[in-house]
């Protein structure tokens, strides 16, 4: 028998939104739902913050009408997860979500400094079984883009790391092309 000290309480996705919209969490509470359990997000430096609207112009740019950008924001991933991505490129308009939180994109980027184990691991792994197709991490320690495709299971079969003098081309925009050094301080 679990004893009830050491218990956790597991969050359905519903309940943590009923939780976000009733202000238990305030505003300098950065937390998301994953796999159920609330988790402490890392703090945005101001490099972080930089790379990661750097990326969303260019994929902005790069994807057009059709698609938006969002930038951290939440995605609907499943019913126990709710992350917010630094990036991600979804289908349609703004008002398309106005009543609930996309559940995918063709996109997420998550721009990573401290935060790279947990984005390598844990986010890779969330991302990769809500069939995401595509998942970049900008890894600022070491100046490279690591371009995650093809999702199976918990993982991607897919895994590529690009240096500067690169150049990538999203999947769903294959016609135009990234350059790693445009992603990197």
């Amino acid at each position: 028998m679990t004893d009830p000290a050491t218990r956790s309480y597991r969050w359905s996705r519903e309940t943590y939104d009923r939780a976000v919209e009733a202000g238990i969490f305030g505003p300098g509470n950065r937390v998301e739902l994953i796999d159920a359990e609330i988790l402490a997000m890392t703090p945005q430096g101001s490099r972080h913050a930089a790379v990661a609207t750097r990326a969303a112009g260019l994929l902005g740019r790069v994807f057009g009408s059709g698609c938006h950008v969002r930038t951290r924001m939440p995605l609907a991933a499943g019913g126990d997860s709710e992350p917010e991505p630094d990036v991600a490129v979804v289908a349609g308009d703004e008002f398309d979500y106005l009543d609930a939180h996309p559940a995918t994109a063709l996109l997420v980027v998550e721009v990573s400094d401290d935060s790279l184990t947990r984005d390598r691991t844990i986010k890779q792994r969330l991302y990769a079984r809500c069939g995401i197709p595509e998942y970049w991490v900008v890894a600022l320690p070491e100046a490279s883009l690591e371009v995650y495709r093809d999702p199976a299971g918990d993982g991607y079969r897919s895994v590529r790391s690009l240096r500067t003098g690169e150049t990538v081309a999203p999947l769903a925009r294959p016609g135009a092309t990234i350059a790693v050094a445009d992603l990197q301080p």
